[in-house]
This record gives C-alpha cells, structure tokens and sequence, in this order.
C-alpha cells in the first residue's frame, strides 16, 4: 500500500485518491464532532475515546517501520498542538449547541490553512478557487451571526462558545499544516500515522488521572462512556487519517477546503441524531459551505 501510494502523489490519480478521502473525512469529522457533544460531557467522551486511541494505537505501532530520528521532534510537536485544540474544543462544546459550535470551528481554519499552505508547501490557489473560499467562508460566518442574534435560549454562553470556537478553528489549521509536514517528512505515511494516534492520544488520560478534572467522569455510566469512546476512536482513524493522507497525496488546502463540508453533515447530525433546531436559514447558509468548497475544487 506505501509503495502504491507514492507512485501516485503528484498526479491526477493522486488527486482523485485525496478528493475522496477528504469528504470521507468530512463526513467522519462531523461524526466525531457530535460523539463528543452527544450524550456525555465533552471533557469524559474525549478522555474514552482517548483511552480507546491509545489501546487500539499500541499494537499498530509494531506493524509499521521504525520512525527515522528526526521524527520524534515532530511527534512532539503534534502531541502539544493537538492538545491545545482537543482543550479548546471542550471548553467550547460544553458552552454551546452541536450545531452552533461545530460550524465555526471547522470555517475558522480554511482560511489559515490556505495561508500556511502557501508560506510552507509553496502551494497558490487561483482566482476561481479564492471566490470559493470567499462563498464558503461567508456561509460559515453568516451562520455564526445568525446564531448570535436568533439563538436566544443560549444568549449567555454564546459569546464564550464562539470565542472558544475560532480559538479552536485556528488550532485546527494549525495542526492541519503541522500534520501535512508530518506526514510529508517519513518515508512511510503509515508509520506516522500510527505513532501519530499512539502518541497523541495520551495527554487526556493523563490530564484526567492528575488533575481536578477527574471529577467530570466520576459518577459516570463507564461501560456506555467506553463503549461510545471505542466507536468515537474508530472514527477517529479514518476520519484524522484520511485527511491527512489526503495533504501528503495533494495540496494541503484543497483537502482543507474539501474537508469543511463536514458543516453540512453536522447540520444534519444535529437536527436528525441531537434533535437539535436547524431551521431553513441555517440549512441555506450550509449549503453555501458546500457550495464554495465545490468551487474551491472545480478551480484548481
């Protein structure tokens, strides 16, 4: 499979590969978004699916090449930016709605993500592809204005969600370059992948075991809490995965631009699974997401 997937980088197949990983992970983000905000508290469902990435994570790590040395730098560097984002995003989902947080989170970072892209990989977007990400970041901020004004029974927190949310939106463009230039530096995707989810996924256990927080999973149901995280981590694997084999096979914010159609699957996932209240607005403004996303990739 290594082998088979660096004859394609660079190439048309290659773009077609990364395409449908990217909306394979678009999907699955949206998922894993809303395993996070279901039924328990944001802090408990990410300490289980992290006890379940770290355990599933272990025996993986000895099926791939040994990482080069100068991988272990960029292992810890990816450990403390996906904490600081996995911190972020539970402050922010325990402060707002499924379908109010998750949108901003994931249109913060395109923009970003583009930027970096272009300062790291060298990658430039054409005039077509701008308009794009133009449409798809004005849906993602018109839904974040709409919910400001109409979503009155959370005027409190509101603010602190969304605060909380472009905060976390920058984080993921963050990791989202950091994971690109990962994955890029090894010889073996596979093999960063697998310490990648190994290594990254014991800050939460840790953080659960030696500080006050270990109160959120007190008094709660383990076996549900566990069973849910288990399913949480694998979506995990192929969601996280996916799209960053998707910036080793292509450009870094093509896949992106692409994964951030997952706000149209949470809108979804919110109204159909959270029961959450999605209204035609909302539902118009995601569909502009979408519809820039799809100019972002007719563009290029």
């Amino acid at each position: 499979m290594s082998d088979w997937l660096a004859t394609i980088e660079g190439t048309e197949a290659g773009h077609t590969v990364a395409m449908v990983l990217a909306l394979g992970a678009a999907f699955l983000h949206a998922v894993f978004g809303a395993l996070q905000k279901g039924r328990f508290d944001p802090w408990a469902m990410r300490w289980a699916i992290d006890c379940a990435l770290a355990v599933l994570s272990l025996p993986l790590v000895f099926l791939v090449p040994w990482p080069e040395a100068h991988m272990w730098p960029i292992f810890a560097g990816a450990v403390l930016i996906h904490f600081a984002y996995k911190v972020l995003q539970a402050m922010a989902y325990s402060r707002g709605a499924y379908t109010v947080v998750y949108p901003v989170v994931r249109g913060t970072g395109p923009l970003v993500t583009v930027f970096g892209a272009w300062v790291i990989f060298g990658e430039v977007f054409t005039p077509l592809q701008w308009l794009g990400l133009c449409v798809l970041l004005a849906g993602i901020f018109g839904l974040a204005v709409y919910n400001l004004v109409f979503l009155q029974p959370q005027r409190a927190t509101l603010p602190a969600a969304l605060g909380f949310a472009v905060a976390t939106g920058l984080m993921v463009a963050v990791y989202t370059t950091y994971d690109a230039y990962g994955i890029r530096a090894t010889a073996d995707p596979f093999t960063f992948l697998a310490w990648f989810f190994l290594l990254t996924a014991l800050d939460f256990p840790l953080l659960m075991a030696l500080s006050p927080l270990r109160h959120r999973i007190s008094g709660v149901p383990l076996r549900p809490l566990l069973m849910k995280g288990t399913l949480g981590a694998l979506v995990a694997f192929g969601s996280f995965g996916s799209v960053m084999m998707a910036t080793r096979l292509d450009k870094v914010g093509e896949a992106a631009i692409l994964r951030e159609t997952s706000t149209v699957f949470a809108a979804l996932i919110g109204w159909l699974v959270l029961r959450e209240t999605v209204g035609p607005r909302r539902i118009a403004l995601m569909c502009l997401i979408a519809a820039g996303a799809v100019i972002v990739e007719l563009g290029g």
